[in-house]
């Protein structure tokens, strides 16, 4: 029994993150997974950008809202939750993801969650277990399920060297260069043909 482990952000929908510095015209807020491979310290550095500016929930919210899937992924999504099946493994948060995976088909997703004050200040974050792609990965297998990963950014190497089969995906040249292992995709054809050859 195999089920699929896919990352969101850079894989099946544009990086909110960086969605939110074009929009709010805070260039810092760029920095991504692909940068920082620290999260906790890459999202209380967001945090303290996002005080110091006065910004918060709804204004991430309202961005969000006007974040489509990248052209592609929604049709390779439901071609593969056709033959097997599909989590979405994520370091995002519950109030991000919501309006995406509407777009997306409502596929399954496990990811994190904000702490907000009632002004709307993101005050902190509550990650759902430590290593919260690798862990979930190892949790399946542990089981039953052979796992099948694919993702763009450091903090998704972990699920992807632990699978049967994974797979780099719209990922940076510097991690495809440390990583010269891993088979690396840009299309949603060739990473789809890669998953069905490993099933």
């Amino acid at each position: 029994m195999e089920i699929v482990c896919l990352d969101l952000e850079g894989v099946l929908v544009p990086e909110i993150w960086i969605a939110f510095a074009k929009e709010s015209g805070i260039p810092e807020l760029k920095r991504t997974t692909r940068d920082e491979p620290d999260y906790d310290k890459l999202m209380n550095w967001r945090l303290g950008i996002l005080k110091e500016h006065g910004l918060g929930l709804k204004e991430i919210q309202d961005t969000i809202a006007k974040i489509d899937p990248i052209p592609g992924a929604k049709e390779f999504l439901d071609e593969l939750r056709s033959i097997t099946q599909v989590i979405i493994i994520s370091d995002t948060f519950t109030q991000f993801a919501a309006p995406l995976m509407k777009k997306l088909g409502w596929p399954t997703i496990f990811c994190n969650t904000l702490e907000v004050a009632n002004s709307g200040e993101i005050t902190g974050f509550k990650m759902r277990c430590p290593e919260s792609k690798l862990s979930t990965v190892k949790a399946l297998q542990s089981v039953g399920f052979d796992t099948i990963a694919s993702g763009d950014s450091h903090n998704d190497l972990g699920m992807i060297k632990a699978s049967k089969a994974g797979f780099l995906f719209k990922s940076t040249d510097a991690i495809k260069a440390d990583n010269p292992d891993l088979e690396a995709f840009e299309t949603y054809d060739d990473l789809l043909n890669a998953i069905k050859k490993a099933l």
